[in-house]
């Protein structure tokens, strides 16, 4: 995959936690989320890709970034839902691993 600039929203899971983030490299970006590490995405297992889209320079990146950030989460689950009505994790068919299923937290 060639190196693009790109705004991505990862997701823990359909309807749960989520991160709005810009890269120049998607894959390397996505390898490092999924990495175990501190931080948000490692502490809400934030780590599904459920959106993305590729810009021509990165200036138009980050103000699409700063966009989506200020958008209400309902929004922001339409986008998703609008082209991934599943929340499959778009990085398998780029190329990644598939994800084990997430973790439950305070409970059986």
């Amino acid at each position: 995959m060639v190196k693009r600039p790109c705004v991505y929203i990862l997701a823990s899971r359909r309807n749960g936690t989520l991160y709005v983030g810009v890269t120049a490299d998607l894959l390397r970006r996505l390898d490092q989320h999924r990495a175990p590490k501190e931080g948000f995405t490692s502490r809400y297992e934030v780590t599904r890709l459920v959106h993305y889209e590729f810009f021509a320079d990165m200036p138009a990146a980050i103000a699409r970034e700063k966009q989506l950030k200020r958008w209400h989460r309902e929004w922001k689950m339409n986008l998703i839902e609008r082209d991934n009505p599943d929340w499959a994790d778009l990085a398998v068919p780029l190329g990644l691993a598939p994800l084990s299923p997430p973790t439950r937290r305070g409970g059986p």
